[in-house]
């Protein structure tokens, strides 16, 4: 990670949301307005993707703006890029960006250091950021959205719980990806089938996925979603999931009685 400090160009804050998207020489590049959530004071800036990682720049607040001519010294700002190899998790949703470094925080007994950004404006939409995304990480990206186009197999409503209060909506389970879509923020999903650890049942209208999610209050950092359905569920399908899940794991599975006696012997 390359961290750095400097004094930048003179420009505004657009009011709205702002996604661009422009060739450069890593290629394909997405853009965001940003305010950088911090301990003392907040700031504004800009988020960008590219092929080779993601880049945050800070920007001056018009106040800021209006006392640069004024300062006998240039203010530093804050400048900050991440290859995708230094990124531990990235959780993304319409809201909201959280990138998890590797890197320490010595005040804090060792907890990894977190960058929190709330996207700015209106109108916005994080569509283009989560299928370049996607594409770019494995296991460490999280899709805290609703994938807009999955081919689903077969759906149910169910009600996801939480700790505190949980949330309803749709679970769409696809060929190749799983889409949880609620209208409560943050709590919408979309799992690749390699984002998922397992899959369980304890009964026709409960189903548990345990996630590569980093949660520090569940066993090995997974985090599990446990939801209640509104509908029965055929066991036949929750069978037939788990096994896809464990054969993308390179698992074989025996399903015929000469199968398991060749191998008994």
């Amino acid at each position: 990670m390359e961290h750095r400090s400097q004094a930048p160009a003179s420009r505004s804050i657009r009011a709205v949301f702002v996604l661009a998207m422009a060739t450069t020489a890593w290629g394909q590049e997405l853009g965001f307005e940003v305010r950088h959530e911090r301990a003392l004071r907040d700031h504004p800036g800009r988020v960008t993707f590219d092929d080779a990682g993601v880049a945050y720049q800070q920007v001056l607040t018009p106040k800021q703006q209006r006392k640069v001519p004024k300062s006998r010294k240039p203010l530093k700002l804050e400048n900050v890029r991440w290859g995708y190899q230094d990124i531990q998790q990235l959780w993304l949703s319409p809201e909201k960006l959280v990138i998890v470094t590797y890197r320490d925080r010595k005040w804090f007994l060792g907890v990894d250091k977190e960058f929190e950004f709330f996207l700015t404006g209106k109108n916005q939409s994080i569509a283009s950021a989560y299928q370049f995304l996607r594409d770019k990480l494995d296991q460490r990206f999280v899709a805290a959205v609703a994938d807009p186009k999955p081919l689903a197999a077969w759906e149910l409503p169910v009600k996801l719980l939480g700790t505190i209060q949980g949330s309803e909506g749709l679970l769409r389970v696809g060929e190749d990806r799983i889409v949880y879509k609620t209208e409560k923020k943050g709590q919408s999903r979309t799992w690749r089938l390699e984002d998922i650890e397992n899959v369980s049942t304890s009964g026709p209208f409960q189903l548990t996925l345990t996630t590569y999610e980093r949660a520090v209050t569940h066993y090995g950092s997974m985090k599990s979603f446990n939801f209640q359905l509104k509908q029965k569920l055929d066991a036949k399908r929750v069978d037939l999931l788990w096994k896809r899940l464990n054969r993308d794991k390179g698992l074989e599975f025996l399903t015929s009685l000469q199968e398991r006696n060749q191998a008994a012997q």
